[in-house]
């Protein structure tokens, strides 16, 4: 368990409703450990029923709580057992259960099959380190539904002789724990939940720091983790990002290496860094220099395999002048990722453009209730303030994803035919507030901040 995490339950009244997890992969995948040789082996679909009324040999049946043990290699985990209540017509939770099966990395389509005989209810689910892929979908009494979403699982391991060099508060988060995590929150009667992998899928990679990586507990969240939500289920996000990281330390850490043994011909890589960057010291630590050189090879990479590279320019930090407009705390790097956009012929999000539109239309008061800005004792075990300028909560997150979306959209990519109908169009100029946003939170809390400012 990492230091200072903390594990408790909070009851989130939310509906039934079917969920369908998908994540991708082809029927032959590979079986690896963090830190093991691979072997490769079929992978066959699961289907685990919780009807009793519908037992049914062909699948595995789970119509007790039981806990998550490798031996079995499914089961209820961080001490949801408990929450988890079986009737005839399937499992009922009324209070947050996490749900965990073992499987390969790969990328796979969830079906989760649910149903609501109670009163109006919806429902969330969360998949490994707190990726949303289903909103608060609401269900009617008596009425049942089926989801679909595409989940990437993932390890360290990439050859024989190389591996992802994890950093040491990432080994315990469940994006790398060889094992497929739902967490759902809310009121639900689950009947089946299906995983099949997936022979097609095109996978958009991100390659980026603190404000794109899946974090892991709350209260931090980022815009890798609530992109998934919004495409469907022909798209599957395939997250590398991590806290506290650069170019340089993306590279030396094997990412880009795992990147490029993954990424095929019509796959997309985003890439957003920045934050870290410009804190190397040195005279070829520069964003003319080294950032802008580290840039073109990450863009070849992509291009070599037949890849669409993206470059994203840095979230800016909520950091505000006397007279209201934003300071400029990037330095040259938002431009020297522009010029290479230009001399690369590469799409470019401007996210540092829209972000200052943002938080400038926001103000320097209310753009605080989208950052990790809380007082003492909010949380559980918090005894100082928390003030963050750099990482986001949950709502900030989304409205940064929604900023890349408009991104996508305003370039005009092929990829914009996959952005869900429902999604709304964003100005930055008109934003969302907290006040009218709302997403239940997980039950894991870390305290300490992430790496990286």
């Amino acid at each position: 368990m990492k230091p200072f995490r903390i594990f408790t339950l909070l009851v989130l009244v939310l509906c039934s409703s079917n969920i369908l997890l998908s994540m991708g992969k082809n029927d032959v995948e590979t079986v690896k450990n963090n830190n093991t040789k691979s072997t490769a082996v079929p992978v066959e679909p699961k289907v685990f029923n919780f009807e009793s009324s519908k037992k049914n040999n062909k699948f595995t049946n789970v119509l007790t709580a039981s806990k998550y043990e490798e031996s079995t290699g499914y089961g209820f985990d961080f001490e949801t057992d408990a929450n988890a209540v079986f009737t005839a017509t399937g499992l009922n939770i009324s209070k947050s259960t996490y749900f965990s099966v073992k499987i390969p990395e790969g990328n796979y389509k969830v079906k989760i099959t649910l149903a609501n005989n109670s009163n109006d209810s919806n429902i969330t689910v969360k998949a490994e380190s707190r990726r949303i892929m289903i909103d608060q979908l609401p269900i009617k009494k008596g009425k049942s539904a089926v989801q679909e979403f595409n989940v990437n699982v993932r390890s360290s391991y990439i050859d024989e002789s190389n591996s992802i060099k994890l950093k040491d508060r990432e080994k315990g988060d469940l994006n790398w724990d060889n094992k497929l995590t739902l967490e759902f929150l809310g009121s639900a009667c689950v009947q089946k939940i299906e995983i099949i992998p997936l022979e097609k899928v095109t996978s958009i990679f991100l390659a980026g720091d603190s404000t794109v990586t899946d974090q892991d507990v709350e209260p931090w969240a980022s815009w890798g983790q609530m992109i998934p939500q919004y495409f469907d289920t022909n798209i599957v996000i395939t997250n590398y990002a991590c806290s506290g990281l650069a170019l340089s330390s993306f590279k030396s850490s094997n990412r880009l290496l795992k990147i490029s043994s993954q990424i095929k011909a019509g796959d997309y890589l985003f890439i957003e860094f920045g934050h870290n960057d410009e804190k190397i010291k040195g005279p070829e630590n520069t964003a003319w220099k080294s950032y802008s050189d580290l840039l073109a090879e990450f863009i070849q990479t992509a291009k070599d395999k037949g890849a669409f590279p993206v470059l994203v320019t840095p979230t800016q930090r909520r950091a505000f002048n006397s007279d209201g407009t934003l300071k400029e705390t990037h330095g040259d790097f938002p431009d020297a990722m522009r010029a290479v956009a230009k001399k690369m012929n590469v799409p470019l999000i401007d996210v540092t453009k829209i972000t200052t539109v943002l938080y400038e239309k926001w103000g320097d008061d209310v753009s605080r209730k989208a950052f990790v800005q809380y007082p003492a004792n909010t949380f559980p075990g918090q005894t100082k303030a928390l003030e963050d300028n750099t990482h986001f909560n949950s709502f900030g997150a989304n409205e940064i994803t929604l900023c890349v979306i408009k991104g996508i959209r305003d370039l005009n990519l092929p990829l914009q035919k996959n952005i869900l109908k429902q999604t709304p169009k964003y100005n930055p100029q008109q934003p969302n507030y907290i006040s009218d946003w709302t997403l239940p939170m997980s039950t894991r809390f870390e305290i300490a901040k992430p790496d990286g400012n």
